[in-house]
């Protein structure tokens, strides 16, 4: 986790000093002043988040600078290759876009759609002693 910890730490540090840059250039033009320092915000929670999580768990193959490929090698999660719960949600996320195009009652629609989707994905695996 140490690289991702330097590489939010370094888009923090580029993006406050760029948006008070912006916002002196600029004249205060308002969007701008304010979403680019609150971007180099919240990519700084996102690194102090993986500097205390680099802190619990064990260094990874990754963070090892004389680390060999062959130690990143095994199980890297669980996944289920039957799964059509993935492709329900990219049909809905399609139907949100498409609502926004079209009308957005059908983007109501693909919101529903999408979070049955999702729902099905979370639980897949959960299904008890009746599993098929």
């Amino acid at each position: 986790m140490k690289l991702e910890t330097k590489l939010f730490a370094y888009g923090a540090l580029f993006f406050v000093p760029i948006g008070l840059l912006y916002g002196i250039w600029s004249h205060g033009e308002p969007v701008g002043t304010v979403a680019i320092p609150l971007t180099g915000g919240l990519v700084g929670m996102i690194g102090a988040y993986f500097a205390l999580l680099s802190r619990r768990i064990d260094p990874r193959p990754e963070d090892d600078e004389h680390g060999e490929i062959d130690q990143g090698a095994g199980d890297q999660g669980v996944f289920s290759p039957w799964s059509w719960w993935p492709l329900v949600i990219a049909l809905a996320s399609a139907i949100v876009f498409t609502g926004l195009a079209v009308g957005w009652w059908l983007s109501g629609i693909g919101v529903a759609l999408g979070v049955i989707g999702l729902v099905g994905w979370v639980f897949e695996f959960s299904r008890g002693q009746h599993a098929h």
